[in-house]
């Protein structure tokens, strides 16, 4: 069982890393035309600054599943790397405990605002977007983060080998 939820893990983290790439090449592709279009044709996307926004929340809230599956969130561990090891296994456990607990009140907090905004059907000023689209990729990604870190630990982390820099 734990092999067949660590595949499933697995490959929601790839998507979220394609899904995540594929908002950013958005984001730097429409950025790119409305500077062609803008210096080149005298006529910019009146849009455009407000998507790029949007897709980059999404991106990076999307992104953080990635993160939070690897365990390579920001940490203050200085002074922790400097303790023994049960003190600093302490402390990263403590660490996942309080990024769990926030990523919680967060979601909570959240659901009242995303329901507020399907209710009312606000739309973003030039795009006519949704916003309920853009906010919801908050509490998205901090369940996703939730999820993933609660996986992590329940079955000893990202045994996957990494290919990222500095392994």
């Amino acid at each position: 069982m734990t092999d067949q939820l660590l595949r499933g893990v697995r490959a929601l983290v790839s998507a979220l890393r394609t899904i995540a790439g594929v908002l950013l090449v958005l984001s730097v592709t429409l950025n790119f035309v409305n500077v062609l279009a803008r210096y080149f044709f005298n006529a910019s996307i009146f849009w455009a600054e407000e998507i790029m926004l949007y897709l980059m929340v999404a991106c990076v809230f999307l992104g953080n599943g990635v993160v939070a599956w690897s365990g390579r969130q920001l940490r203050m561990d200085v002074i922790v790397g400097m303790m023994p090891e049960p003190a600093q296994k302490f402390f990263a456990l403590l660490s996942e405990v309080v990024l769990l607990v926030v990523s919680i009140m967060i979601v909570v907090f959240a659901w009242p605002v995303i329901r507020d905004l399907t209710l009312f059907d606000q739309r973003s000023q030039s795009a006519e977007l949704p916003m309920v689209i853009p906010q919801a990729m908050i509490p998205i990604g901090f369940i996703l983060m939730a999820f993933l870190v609660v996986v992590r630990l329940f079955t000893g982390g990202d045994r996957t080998p990494s290919s990222g820099p500095g392994h």
